[in-house]
């Protein structure tokens, strides 16, 4: 059997186990007899652990659930989509969501499905054939994932069933919601062991530098700045990080894995890709329905005005992130939409545009950003604007009227560095800033609309989990 086949047979093996029962977190009977004798060999841990990688194109998928919340229900974009249920997209942009919504239960799905392939590894560990050495960077990678799933499920959910094994059926309907803190607490101790037992360094892996950047951003949401530093600081001194000399060279279909980026989802793009699925999604997704690039659109995250005009006069990052629009003939078609992902080259074929350009989960420029949040110090958001030659943080140049406060500096520092990559919804959370800041712009959002209903399935396949206030 060929690498291709094996890997073909682990994913309907996972797919089987978690797709035909009917249980609220949608994870399969510890007894399935493929689970029971697949995770044996370095070869099956090997076919496992990718995996459980591949986990990350769903969750960070450009329509996935880190994009609907941290974007569109933010201020940054909005969504002209014409295919698929339209309530229920637009529900997110618009704070209207139900406890029926299908992507919010999407979204749940993909979430637990994606722990029960984390979770089985772990606990098929001790009995695989693997040396102790083996077995403990595999945990490590396994708990850096579990670490950063269940610190973006806190944020949309708030409290979460926690799920750290296989569960037969019967028993997830005994799992309740746990309190916050017991999350963060799970999610604490599983960044913690990945950044003492990670590499320093790893292609299109998870790395210690990875495990310390989402734990400082964990203690930052706990508003616990003295550790937010400590994690920080050691990435900041580790000499694998520096920012890029461009912003434009932070970005592109050939541009992967520098010293910029801490945590990068791999994509390949090409004509063999559209059997092995590695291809990225972003740029169609993010191209706006009709164009003239040669293939449809898909419309997600286009641009509001509001974005376009936080950037500084003279601001190279504005024309590197988004295009106002395209020509089309003799007409310019004025439509606002990223471009971070966009790969000019890319194969096309009727349905999908088989683009190259990996994804950074995390890189250095917001570890900076996130350091001058936690240390009160600009020299770090400084040194962020530096690279893009703007007027530094507390000299005459800067537009101090707009920012007068260094909270306010870094609020809008992050919007312009790191706009659509997935951060603006949860900085906003994370600050308290919230509510102050999009109902000013006409989102009609409140304290408890920032956290997402529990699907409506989910109570009524398991009656003790409770509904977040305001969605009864």
């Amino acid at each position: 059997m060929n690498i291709k086949h094996k890997i073909l047979l682990l994913a309907l093996l996972v797919l089987s186990a978690s797709g035909c029962k009917k249980s609220f977190l949608e994870l399969a009977p510890e007894s399935n007899a493929n689970a029971e004798t697949f995770y044996k060999t370095k070869a099956d841990m090997d076919l496992a652990v990718n995996a459980a990688y591949s986990t990350l194109y769903n969750v960070y998928d450009p329509e996935g659930p880190v994009s609907y919340t941290a974007e569109m229900m933010g201020d940054n974009t909005t969504l002209y989509i014409i295919a698929g249920n339209q309530t229920d997209k637009f529900a997110f942009k618009d704070y209207n969501l139900q406890t029926n919504n299908t992507l919010v239960y999407s979204f749940w799905r993909t979430y637990y499905s994606s722990l029960y392939s984390i979770n089985i590894i772990l606990s098929k560990l001790d009995d695989a054939e693997l040396t102790a050495a083996e077995k403990e960077s595999v945990k490590a990678q396994m708990s850096f994932l579990r670490g950063l799933y269940y610190f973006n499920m806190v944020r949309l959910w708030g409290d979460v069933p926690i799920v750290t094994k296989p569960l037969s059926v019967e028993e997830t309907y005994k799992v309740a919601r746990s309190p916050k803190a017991d999350v963060y607490q799970l999610i604490l101790d599983d960044l913690t062991f990945a950044a003492e037992k990670l590499p320093p360094a790893a292609i299109g892996r998870a790395t210690q530098g990875a495990a310390l950047t989402a734990k400082g951003e964990v203690y930052l949401t706990l508003n616990d700045k003295g550790n937010a530093k400590a994690a920080l600081m050691s990435v900041y001194n580790n000499p694998n990080y520096k920012l890029q000399p461009t912003y434009a060279a932070v970005f592109g279909p050939t541009v992967k894995n520098t010293k910029e980026s801490i945590f990068e989802i791999q994509y390949l793009g090409g004509a063999s890709s559209i059997s092995t699925g590695t291809y990225s999604k972003f740029y169609r997704t993010y191209s706006p329905n009709v164009n003239v690039f040669g293939f449809s659109g898909i419309g997600m995250n286009q641009v509001t005005d509001d974005l376009y005009n936080e950037y500084e006069t003279g601001d190279p990052r504005r024309d590197v992130s988004i295009t106002p629009g395209f020509q089309n003939g003799a007409v310019f078609q004025e439509q606002k939409y990223p471009i971070k992902w966009i790969d000019p080259t890319a194969v096309k074929t009727d349905n999908n545009v088989l683009a190259n350009n990996n994804f950074m989960v995390y890189r250095f420029a917001d570890v900076l950003l996130m350091l001058a949040e936690a240390t009160d110090d600009p020299k770090y958001l400084n040194e962020v604007r530096t690279r893009v030659n703007l007027p530094l943080f507390g000299t005459p140049g800067y537009p101090s009227a707009k920012y007068p406060t260094l909270a306010l500096a870094i609020e809008h520092e992050r919007r312009v560095e790191l706009a659509i990559e997935f951060h603006r919804w949860f900085d906003l959370k994370r600050t308290g800033r919230a509510v102050t800041v999009l109902s000013a712009k006409g989102k009609p959002v409140t304290e408890k609309k920032l956290l997402l209903p529990v699907p409506e399935t989910v109570r009524l396949q398991n009656n003790i989990i409770t509904q977040n206030d305001g969605y009864n």
